[in-house]
């Protein structure tokens, strides 16, 4: 039987523990390492590790050394703010070898950061993003903050963010020194965002310079102090940030409202104090765990690498994205043209989603031309189209051919100056498939992007082969059908009468190139709460939209009911209602407290002297904005319109259409001031009338009827 040997811990006694106290006294840091004087586990090592780095933060200045014996493995040394460390003489040196970076597009991927190398070619300690980095206040809502370079700081809220040296990197965007503040948006509702320190070339400097420039370019921001600080611990080849308190005519329009007001306020506070907390609470953000943030896939990089370079390259390409319902769609084109905006002064974008729109109100089809990074959710960067069409409607189920016949009609006024992004709708199954060929086929992309994910649904793969094997809504495939016969157009040997080529020509595609992206964004939503989430975003676009009502600063915020609305004659304008079919005796019921497009159409309506007008049919038609009817005066048969848009577009308009875009519910429950009776809010409300909940035209026959009786009207 072999011997068995029991290895005993030496446990240091008290008079060893006196002489390690004399010998190092500044080794005592808490309790807990006055009582354990021995090995440390995991977790301990990982908490003084990140006290010694809060004491770094605060003015110290720590070295960890090698492990002596079986017992303590950390050697630390706090320096006070009193007694600064001699510093040595800048040595000349040759000028410093170019950082190489492989993209921007890496730092959205936390396992692709590369160690950066200091001016003396040691690397530069790498600090956890969960760990505190440096902050400092520098009061009236500003905090100042150092990046080492491949560093990112996740954070939940929102900021005006301004780089003051060095390179920063938001949501694909590279944010230079010198350029105007940047506001950033990183609210719960979407991941959170992360502001990422750029590796750059380090200029062909002394240190001294360097500190000079530093100084200078710090001066107009903060105080002798806060610049001696910064200095002293500015890492080599870092970017320095200064971090503002937003305040806008957006944000305080939101905070008035409750179903807006919680998406711009933080968590609450934690258990145990944390100065960095506190500190970035004076400016409305919090830290937050990588996790949180956006990542892309490896194949996401490798698309958006692929389509910025041809963008820069070869002018002007095509690119339709497209993959099921929250699977990134959004997320990927805004990462996509915040990239392009660091090479190019412009991208053009066409909103083909009706249901979650990106730059206007949901139920249009747009075409926008985007010139400023975008940093936050959709309601956040609500834009002036150059050409929108409203359809009225979240989605085109019923009407197929009206929806293809809108996006032909406003993608005629692309120009071809800038490359095109392309954004469809989350339908990618039976009819929604065959409609997605349909828009393939019509637009003509270059490229077509096409994510999946493991958690969607299969989706056939839309190669270019695909594409033009396959039928349509309204475009028919490559394939000719000659008497029941399929005869593919390639047989060029065989002859067909003149009448049968004149009356089914081939369609001509030119084809693309496939990209496909494995999703790996993160979403709250799923099939339970899509809906709700859904109608929380389109209430957010269309409050952000509303906001555009409001004065700049400094002017007092108005509540909405206490604005001044236009008055319209009824024979200025037409009208027509899009989701439903309604009487002329009830338009008027339609069209007061309702959102109306404000259009113009073709024809003229000047020979109409009474109305109200009606139109016959939807029309195709130019949508320069939109409003609210607030009321109808019959006595003086005008429309009251209140809307952003200015008097002399407002003076073109001659068309209001209305679809099945409802009014935020909290714009009518928020009217302070009048006493009683809110407008247009009741509580006496008969929901068994016809048409009075969302499921209209549907009857309950369960009730009318018994399940055998109803069983046997059915066979």
């Amino acid at each position: 039987m072999a011997e068995s040997e029991v290895l005993l811990r030496r446990t240091p006694s008290r008079s060893s523990w006196l002489r390690v106290r004399k010998v190092r006294p500044h080794l005592l840091l808490s309790r807990r390492g006055r009582r354990r004087f021995g090995v440390l586990t995991r977790v301990e090592l990982r908490r003084l590790r990140r006290r010694l780095l809060r004491a770094h933060a605060l003015g110290g200045d720590w070295k960890q050394a090698a492990p002596a014996g079986a017992h303590v493995a950390v050697k630390c040394k706090l320096r006070a703010r009193s007694r600064p460390a001699p510093r040595s003489p800048p040595t000349p040196s040759g000028p410093p070898a170019p950082c190489t970076v492989s993209g921007t597009c890496s730092l959205l991927n936390p396992r692709n950061h590369s160690t950066p190398q200091s001016r003396a070619g040691r690397p530069v300690r790498k600090v956890s993003p969960n760990i505190t980095q440096p902050v400092r206040d520098l009061g009236s809502g500003r905090v100042l903050m150092m990046l080492p370079p491949g560093e990112g700081f996740t954070f939940s809220g929102i900021c005006r963010v301004t780089c003051v040296y060095g390179q920063l990197e938001v949501y694909g965007y590279i944010i230079n020194q010198g350029q105007p503040p940047q506001d950033v948006f990183s609210v719960y509702t979407h991941s959170y965002l992360t502001i990422n320190g750029v590796p750059y070339a380090e200029p062909e400097k002394s240190e001294k310079a360097i500190r000079r420039e530093i100084r200078a370019l710090l001066k107009p921001y903060t105080k002798l102090d806060d610049r001696n600080w910064v200095v002293r611990y500015f890492p080599p080849g870092g970017s320095i940030l200064i971090l503002e308190r937003m305040q806008s005519r957006f944000v305080d329009f939101l905070k008035t409202y409750k179903c807006s007001s919680y998406v711009l306020l933080q968590e609450t506070t934690p258990t145990r104090d944390n100065s960095e907390f506190t500190t970035l609470k004076k400016i409305g953000i919090r830290r937050q765990k990588r996790k949180k943030a956006i990542c892309l896939s490896e194949s996401g990089l490798c698309a958006l690498e692929e389509l910025v370079s041809v963008s820069c390259v070869d002018g002007c390409p095509v690119i339709l994205l497209c993959g099921a319902c929250d699977i990134g769609k959004s997320t990927f084109s805004r990462i996509l043209i915040n990239q392009l905006l660091n090479s190019i002064p412009g991208v053009d974008y066409l909103e083909c989603d009706l249901g979650q729109t990106e730059f206007t109100p949901p139920g249009c089809v747009a075409l926008l031309n985007i010139t400023e990074p975008l940093l936050g959710p959709p309601y956040t960067h609500q834009r002036t189209p150059q050409r929108m069409v409203y359809y009225g409607k979240l989605n085109c189920y019923s009407d197929y051919e009206n929806y293809i016949d809108i996006v032909k009609y406003v993608f005629r006024d692309y120009k071809r100056e800038f490359p095109l992004i392309i954004n469809t709708m989350g339908w990618v199954s039976g009819n929604g498939l065959l409609l997605l060929v349909d828009l393939i086929r019509v637009l003509s992309p270059n490229y077509v992007v096409q994510l999946y994910s493991n958690r969607c649904k299969y989706t056939p793969t839309l190669t270019s082969e695909y594409v033009e094997l396959t039928d349509g809504l309204y475009t028919k495939s490559k394939i000719k059908r000659y008497r029941g016969f399929e005869i593919s157009e390639f047989a060029e040997n065989l002859e067909f009468p003149y009448e049968e080529k004149e009356s089914s020509p081939a369609p001509v595609f030119p084809g693309h190139v496939l990209l496909s992206v494995h999703s790996e964004f993160l979403s709250g939503k799923n099939d339970k709460n899509r809906a709700k989430y859904n109608r929380i975003f389109r209430d957010l676009a269309t409050l952000g939209y509303l906001s555009q009502l409001m004065l700049p600063l400094p002017e007092p915020l108005s509540p909405l009911h206490s604005l001044t609305p236009y008055q319209v004659p009824f024979s200025a304008v037409a009208i027509r209602v899009l989701h439903a079919d309604v009487a002329p005796t009830h338009i008027l019921y339609a069209v007061n407290a309702s959102w109306v497009g404000l259009c113009r159409i073709v024809d003229d309506m000047k020979g109409y002297t009474r109305g109200p007008i009606l139109l016959a049919q939807n029309p195709i038609c130019d949508c320069l904005g939109f409003g609210i009817c607030r009321g109808i005066d019959m006595d003086k048969r005008t429309y009251h319109i209140l809307t952003p848009l200015p008097p002399e577009e407002l003076k073109t308009v001659n068309c209001l259409l209305v679809g099945s875009i409802s009014i935020p519910h909290c714009i009518f429950q928020n009217q302070p001031g009048p006493e009683g009776s809110v407008p247009y809010v009741t509580t006496d409300y008969n929901l068994k009338i016809p048409g009075a909940t969302e499921k209209i035209g549907e009857r309950e026959y369960e009730k009318a009827f018994p399940r055998q009786k109803l069983r046997q009207r059915r066979k």
